[in-house]
């Protein structure tokens, strides 16, 4: 019995030992904006950790107009992953198959720029890592949106 608790355990260590090094991957080089917080990387999908945009086909209201806030959030990211190779460590992996991870160009983190910008919401159900005190609320640029999270 003993023995076989031993086996176990062992075995239980070796398990987490091989899915350790997959969560900590490193993925990098030229990538394509997907929408506002996911892109392609070598045709790898990635989802931008900690932070939640608009999806691509999703629209706001401002001023009481309609416009394209996912397709605008989705450009800003474009432009950003422009600007060189990208760099991302893995974090995760979501319910989609997607790797989560953060993700820099030249040094820039893509989630804190986009948060920034204003075209993404830091994602506080799975991290604070971009929340970034009442900034978020005065440089959302949104208008009236129904939040990504519920969306999609």
């Amino acid at each position: 019995m003993v023995t076989l608790l031993i086996r176990l355990a062992l075995a239980n260590i070796l398990a987490g030992a091989a899915v350790a090094p997959a969560l900590a991957q490193d993925i990098s080089g030229p990538a394509q904006a997907v929408d506002g917080d996911s892109l392609s990387l070598s045709g790898i999908s990635v989802r931008l950790y900690g932070i939640d945009a608009p999806e691509y086909d999703q629209k706001c209201t401002r001023g009481g107009e309609a416009w394209d806030c996912g397709k605008a959030a989705a450009a800003k990211l474009g432009e950003l992953v422009a600007r060189g190779s990208v760099r991302c460590q893995q974090r995760d992996i979501d319910d989609y198959g997607r790797n989560v991870a953060v993700c820099t160009v030249n040094g820039t983190d893509l989630g804190r720029a986009m948060v920034e910008a204003g075209m993404a919401l830091a994602f506080r159900p799975y991290s604070d890592a971009y929340v970034l005190g009442r900034e978020p609320i005065k440089r959302w640029r949104w208008g009236s949106a129904v939040p990504p999270c519920i969306y999609g």
